[in-house]
């Protein structure tokens, strides 16, 4: 886990102190080194900065050379151990312990298909001395950062956008971002996976690759994708369940790979909590205690204690806990917005944050958690409408009725669904429906929060909303991993644990676990009403009972309307409130609100003229 940056053109002129400047905006990445290499000839400058996980002696620095490769590259390869033992039966020899040298013997073996065969985050960029090309990678779900810009033929990238501005790359704001943020709760736009909150600085794409040719244009291909035709009607359940086990058992392990101290990010939550009983069940070794992190909070109604007591009970396991408050928040709110540079909607961010604080002041340097989980196991609520929609087309009025009746019995889904001839007709005709309200948004325009200023919605609204209603729950699920949801959750792991040079692995996101789910039956993931059953009836021998069967969902959720209302958040917040009211993004007569605040801290930061 590190940074990197580099530029690619005809008409620069390699400068280590541009390369260094870039790599020192990113330097909370990799405290451990720093390393640039710069090719006069061929018109490149590679950086580094490292954090020091697999084989942490000086071999292990970047940019790493072998062959005629050279790579600046961030994050793990957990299979590496594998691959390195394939690669030497075909004649690859290895001068070091680490998976950065893997990539490139497995790039000069099987080309841009070695992408293929790696199982973990990434983000890298591997330049071959011979023909001058410059491979870009980013890993399957988007675990790793990749941000770049083009100017007169010329790319520039880094693993975070402040690498670009300390560079003089302009921060001018892209507003319809700001838009689908204020109007939509969205984090990325879903109709465009390339753009960022800056009109001139793309992402490369969860996985994408591209290959630059210094004077050449950046054309993003798709390596991976799941194919939703591909369905296994014949496994059981029971099957299905071995299956998921042994798979995610196996992710575990590898992702327990390291040089470092492990701990575990612990919510008392389904997810965390199973990947907590299976690093016990792995370990199973009296010497080896597992460390634990939580947030925990005062008001009882969004503490989740009792449910963490009950996972870590009889276990080698030390737990450390953090308990953050309002007061906390507003001091820490403008760094975190440093590190994450862009908005985010609630302060589930900042329990998140004083997470990765805790760890590093425990010396613990690499964190699995439970995240990727809900977004293809159909973990959130909002899945049962396309669920209920497939049933319904599956067996009719009746087999629809009988789901739902299965949802009330277990009390988990808790809304009324209008079973009326709209919603059976919407079923059939999907992209009549998903065309009629394109043209109604297109005519009338989409409705909108009160709050947003007149101009912004004049300039959006009518957009079609970036919204679609899936006819099945895997139509769903691949939305939500894919185009919408993932990717922000993502970049929040990503940014607040690289704050405090923490790497967070997560083990749900294996490939291999994630095909395998999105193969079964769509009765796996939502049974007799339990949201993620495969999860629940896989581990439920090794998870307390009240964690398996726990309908709620909180996930290190902050009392936040609560904390909103106090006289010493209100104070603070209202110079903020007042800054996107001085841009346009707000009303004037609009109140303070999470996003007015988030907003004004947001371009508060980007005034900073050291980044």
């Amino acid at each position: 886990m590190c940074g990197i940056a580099g530029i690619l053109g005809a008409a620069f002129t390699p400068d280590e102190n541009i390369i260094r400047k870039m790599t020192g905006a990113i330097a909370h990445r990799g405290p451990d080194g720093e390393g640039i290499w710069l090719n006069h000839e061929h018109k490149i400058g590679l950086g580094h900065r490292r954090l020091s996980i697999i084989d942490l002696s000086d071999n292990g620095n970047q940019p790493m050379h072998y062959m005629h490769y050279v790579i600046t590259f961030n994050g793990e390869i957990y299979n590496y151990l594998e691959l390195q033992e394939l690669l030497k039966r075909k004649g690859y020899t290895f001068q070091s312990n680490s998976d950065t040298e893997v990539i490139m013997a497995a790039y000069d073996h099987w080309g841009i298909d070695c992408l293929k065969e790696f199982d973990g985050m990434f983000a890298f960029a591997l330049y071959n001395k011979n023909t001058k090309d410059l491979f870009c990678a980013r890993d399957r779900f988007g675990e790793k950062p990749f941000y770049y810009n083009i100017d007169n033929s010329q790319l520039t990238f880094a693993s975070e956008m402040k690498a670009l501005w300390s560079i003089g790359i302009r921060k001018q704001i892209n507003d319809h971002n700001v838009y689908l943020y204020l109007n939509f709760n969205l984090h990325e736009d879903p109709n465009n996976p390339t753009q960022t909150y800056f009109t001139a600085i793309n992402k490369l794409q969860a996985g994408h690759f591209f290959i630059y040719n210094a004077g050449g244009t950046v054309v993003q291909k798709k390596y991976w994708d799941i194919d939703l035709t591909q369905q296994n009607n014949e496994i059981t359940f029971e099957a299905a369940c071995d299956s998921f086990r042994e798979l995610f058992f196996t992710s575990v392990k590898r992702r327990l790979r390291s040089d470092v101290s492990v701990g575990t990010s612990l919510s008392g939550g389904l997810d965390s909590s199973s990947v907590v009983v299976t690093i016990d069940r792995l370990l199973n070794d009296p010497n080896q205690k597992q460390n634990t992190f939580s947030a925990r909070f005062n008001d009882p109604r969004y503490d989740e204690g009792s449910y963490m007591s009950q996972v870590i009970e009889g276990k080698n396991i030390i737990h450390h806990c953090t308990f953050p408050d309002h007061n906390v928040m507003i001091n820490e709110l403008p760094k975190i917005m440093y590190h994450q540079e862009e908005p985010f909607a609630t302060a589930s961010i900042f329990a998140q944050w004083e997470v990765f604080k805790l760890a590093k002041k425990e010396n613990v340097v690499v964190l699995l958690d439970g995240q990727g989980a809900d977004e293809y196991l159909a973990g959130y609520t909002h899945f049962f409408i396309p669920f209920l929609r497939e049933k319904y087309l599956m067996g009719g009025t009746k087999l629809l009725n009988a789901s739902i009746a299965e949802m009330k019995e277990h009390n988990i889904f808790q809304e009324e669904i209008e079973l009326d001839l709209f919603f059976k007709a919407e079923s059939h005709l999907p992209s009549l429906f998903n065309q009629i309200r394109k043209v109604k948004h297109t005519i009338l325009g989409v409705s909108s929060d009160n709050a947003i200023h007149q101009n912004l919605l004049q300039n959006f609204k009518n957009k079609k909303a970036p919204f679609e209603n899936f006819t099945s729950l895997n139509q769903a699920l691949y939305h939500s991993t894919f185009n919408s949801g993932l990717e922000k959750l993502l970049r929040f792991a990503d940014r607040n644990s690289m704050a405090f040079s923490r790497e967070v692995r997560l083990p749900f996101l294996n490939h291999e676990l994630v095909e395998f789910v999105f193969s079964l039956p769509s009765d796996f993931k939502i049974k007799e009403g339990w949201t993620k059953a495969i999860v629940r009836y896989s581990l439920k021998d090794i998870l307390p009972v009240d964690i398996t069967w726990r309908k709620n969902k909180l996930g290190f959720q902050p009392p936040q309307e609560q904390w909103m209302e106090s006289k010493t958040w209100k104070d603070w917040a209202s110079d903020y409130h007042n800054i996107s009211v001085r841009k346009s993004w707000i009303k004037d007569t609009a109140p303070v609100s999470w996003k007015s605040v988030n907003l004004g801290i947001f371009e508060e930061m980007l005034q900073n003229k050291s980044i």
